[in-house]
């Protein structure tokens, strides 16, 4: 009889690990593996949170959606997104404030084909919230500037049109490993003025950041996880113009097998949020 009992516990426990497939697993930047509470209680003491994400993955804009809600539980939040560009201010305000409708909306914006699955959730739990939504990123055109001209392009800009870039002169470390890599990927095509188009990304959005910071409150900001990845990037330009801001970052990662980071991916952000690589994508 003890036998059997035996045989039955073993198999129950072998049946329930066979069933504990899970999508995601969270880890911290030296490769161990922590908890969204762990991920939650560190978010709750920061000033900005850098979740980096796949543009494309469900996931990952699901845990965006559930952070953000429980980082609301206890905190006054301001929410901000390189999806959305600078002078869609505007707009976007009218929104949330129902002066104008998603169809308005869609209209009036230069919203991404995938808003309203991934990032229109957000808006609206701002919305509902009273929270301000920050539009943080460069306009596309200016980033286009600074690709075929250089940061030196941005000049000749109208007083007025300055106002959606970060201030100039732009500070830039073309030594950074992500801008390094960035001219490596692309076979030197573009030349050094490749990497700047994203440093201007970059530099606009820590500075709309921190423009919009406020006291006793959390900025969380949404942005593909390349530009926070390994600290660079919005974290260098967050940390050249708000040093003393607790910034907590996330990296958004994919692979076959999550119950181990690999090597590649460890030390690129606080938490790192490795996804299956076969979760369903949004496009």
């Amino acid at each position: 009889m003890k036998l059997y009992y035996l045989f039955i516990a073993l198999f129950t426990i072998t049946f329930l690990q066979a069933q504990d497939k899970q999508p995601y697993q969270l880890y911290n930047k030296k490769g161990k593996k922590v908890t969204y509470k762990k991920l939650l209680r560190s978010a709750n003491k920061s000033d900005v949170v850098l979740f980096g994400e796949h543009h494309d993955n469900a996931l990952v804009h699901w845990l965006q959606l559930e952070l953000t809600k429980d980082l609301a539980e206890d905190n006054k939040l301001v929410l901000g997104a390189e999806m959305i560009e600078v002078d869609n201010q505007t707009q976007l305000n009218q929104y949330l404030k129902g002066e104008i409708d998603q169809a308005a909306f869609d209209t009036v914006a230069r919203l991404w084909p995938n808003h309203k699955t991934d990032y229109k959730p957000l808006v609206d739990f701002a919305k509902e919230k009273q929270f301000a939504f920050i539009a943080t990123n460069v306009p596309r055109r200016y980033a286009k500037i600074v690709f075929r001209k250089g940061f030196e392009g941005l000049e000749d800009l109208p007083a007025n049109e300055k106002e959606w870039i970060a201030p100039l002169p732009v500070a830039y470390d073309a030594t950074l490993p992500g801008y390094v890599k960035m001219l490596e990927l692309m076979g030197g095509h573009g030349g050094d003025n490749l990497p700047k188009a994203q440093a201007i990304k970059d530099a606009t959005m820590a500075h709309f950041i921190v423009e919009n910071l406020k006291p006793n409150s959390i900025f969380i900001h949404y942005n593909g996880t390349y530009h926070s990845d390994n600290y660079e990037g919005i974290n260098w330009y967050l940390n050249r113009e708000k040093p003393n801001a607790k910034i907590i970052t996330i990296a958004a990662v994919s692979q076959k097998d999550i119950d181990k980071l690999e090597e590649k991916h460890l030390q690129k952000a606080d938490f790192i949020l490795l996804v299956d690589e076969d979760m369903t994508k949004t496009y």
